[in-house]
């Protein structure tokens, strides 16, 4: 049965990154292919981006979503010969609703850690930073940095 990841969810619930970066990306499919060594599951983590590229793993796959990741599962549970084998991973209920009308199943990150986790908890979160809201609001007013 395989399993289809929203990794930036899954970053900003596990790393407590607002933005993540290509670092919390590397971590996340590091702890990923460690955690999934031992079993026969077979796990695609979507991106958002705009990059198309596909990396294999193994059981793993990575995939840039050229876009929205939840419209790339959304689409990759859509084409599937038999959308009930496939799980859906993510704290997005709206992607869980959307999934689940597609028929496919659909678990929390929780119980997906527990499930192929040491100790059934998530990758543990860098030390907290303090985030400078001006830093923010700069970033946000400058047209380029908003989503289109």
């Amino acid at each position: 049965m395989p399993y289809f990841l929203d990794g930036n969810n899954l970053i900003g619930l596990a790393r407590g990154a607002a933005r993540p970066g290509e670092g919390d990306r590397h971590a996340l499919v590091q702890e990923l292919a460690d955690r999934l060594r031992a079993t026969r599951s077979s796990v695609r983590v979507f991106f958002d981006g705009p990059g198309r590229a596909t990396t294999s793993l193994g059981r793993l796959t990575v995939r840039e979503a050229g876009g929205s990741a939840d419209e790339a599962i959304l689409r990759e549970v859509a084409a599937a010969r038999d959308p009930g084998q496939i799980t859906v991973v993510t704290a997005d209920r709206e992607l869980c609703r959307r999934s689940e009308e597609a028929g496919a199943r659909t678990q929390t990150p929780a119980q997906f850690w527990a499930r192929f986790g040491t100790g059934g908890t998530a990758p543990s979160k860098p030390e907290a930073t303090r985030v400078d809201v001006d830093e923010w609001i700069d970033y946000f007013s400058d047209p380029e940095n908003r989503a289109k």
